[in-house]
């Protein structure tokens, strides 16, 4: 009888069947604990792995033994308290549990079950079954425009494409190798020649021989041409199609002085999810941020999320700015446009109306999906009334409050969770 026995090393992702099982099994528990984390960290590293402790009541397998059948007749000594028949209580209190209480001197605890998420694992779970709402092909599908690409160098083109360096490279290494052999030759006639000359007797029938040749090679060499129609290259280009769905993310973030640091730190953290769940669920989606107090500012995602800047309260500036930038980068009728505006709803009240009004006119006809987040335990001001008449009209247009940093992530979730087909 043979045995064989696997001595190999386990390879990296061997067990990850398994794994990926138990993140199914226990999905619900693993969701909870990353939406906690969420709340909980800081800016700077809400996107890492996450430990998630499991309960270990709730991994508990279910299982089936044979029991004492039959009629058994049992003596308990000092008993004077029950007779014969009687049915004897359950204690009150239950058994004994397990997990992470205080120690006892009865029984045995057992510790809970702490499964460590990576990154990835981290990051899919936290954007399950999210999607940008209503993202259509746009109108680039129709039209089918082409744009050219440079594509290396071709033997046949027009004469404007003609690429004059890799041409007279060409060149040169034709008149290379054809004339290298020949110039060789004629190096060693001439020396042969000299030769000849400086005997005592000169053999004037072998000087005119190798003057004969000599002349000969030089006639070979001289016609060679310096550049011929096979040395010529031409620039190459090839035509192709421009992608048929393209989004972009406008981001709007209040940083007047009535958001204090803890609504601004939560105005971010909310950002931060959009940001990364954008980054890990589509590819090439471009993202525009947009700071604004008094005046709007467009800033790379650095200067988004970390400077300090401050001022008073116009939202308009932001919405005029993100009409700008709307009509000199992003036609409506080539891209998916998508934004998500936060503030305390804390504005000028005559501004109000006249950011209804913008959105109403100029943004909310081309966008596809438009929300906005107000950051806020106070009752709704001015701003959040103005835009309940847009969500009534345009259903492209979605509204939330966040109150705590434990609604960031719900109501994240409930802004871009996926439609029903």
């Amino acid at each position: 009888m043979a045995h064989f026995i696997d001595r190999r090393l386990n390879g990296k992702n061997k067990s990850a069947v398994n794994r990926q099982r138990f993140i199914r099994r226990y999905k619900q528990q693993i969701k909870k604990a990353v939406s906690d984390a969420v709340s909980r960290r800081s800016i700077q590293d809400i996107e890492q792995g996450e430990s998630v402790s499991i309960p270990a009541k709730d991994i508990l397998e279910p299982q089936f033994h044979l029991g004492k059948g039959g009629h058994r007749d049992l003596v308990h000594p000092g008993n004077d308290r029950f007779v014969t028949g009687e049915q004897v209580e359950r204690p009150s209190g239950g058994g004994q549990g397990a997990g992470q209480g205080d120690a006892s001197n009865q029984g045995e605890g057992q510790d809970d079950f702490v499964f460590e998420l990576s990154r990835d694992e981290y990051l899919d779970i936290l954007f399950d079954d999210l999607e940008l709402p209503n993202l259509q092909s746009t109108q680039a599908s129709k039209l089918v425009e082409m744009k050219t690409f440079r594509a290396g160098y071709t033997a046949d083109g027009v004469p404007s494409n003609i690429n004059i360096v890799r041409s007279l490279q060409n060149s040169l290494a034709r008149r290379v190798a054809m004339q290298a052999g020949k110039k060789r030759e004629l190096a060693r006639l001439e020396q042969e020649r000299h030769q000849a000359l400086m005997a005592p007797e000169p053999d004037a029938v072998q000087l005119a021989w190798l003057d004969q040749q000599i002349q000969s090679l030089k006639t070979k060499i001289g016609q060679v041409p310096f550049i011929d129609t096979f040395d010529l290259r031409y620039n190459n280009f090839v035509k192709r199609a421009v992608p048929t769905s393209q989004a972009v993310m406008f981001c709007l973030m209040d940083v007047s002085g009535s958001m204090d640091q803890a609504t601004k730190e939560m105005a971010k953290r909310f950002y931060i999810l959009l940001y990364l769940f954008l980054a890990r669920s589509y590819q090439n989606v471009e993202v525009v941020f947009i700071r604004h107090h008094t005046q709007a500012k467009e800033v790379d995602e650095q200067e988004f999320f970390y400077s300090q800047e401050t001022g008073g309260t116009i939202v308009s500036s932001a919405i005029k700015l993100m009409k700008e930038i709307l009509q000199a980068r992003y036609p409506a009728d080539q891209w998916n446009i998508y934004a998500a505006q936060a503030s305390d709803g804390d504005n000028w009240a005559d501004d109000s109306p006249l950011c209804r009004q913008l959105l109403e006119e100029q943004i909310l006809p081309l966008v596809r999906y438009y929300a906005y987040i107000e950051i806020s335990q106070r009752a709704h001001q001015s701003l959040w009334y103005q835009y309940e008449h847009l969500a009534q009209r345009f259903p492209g247009f979605a509204m939330e409050n966040i109150r705590k940093a434990d609604d960031i992530l719900p109501v994240f979730r409930q802004l871009f969770k996926k439609q029903a087909a």
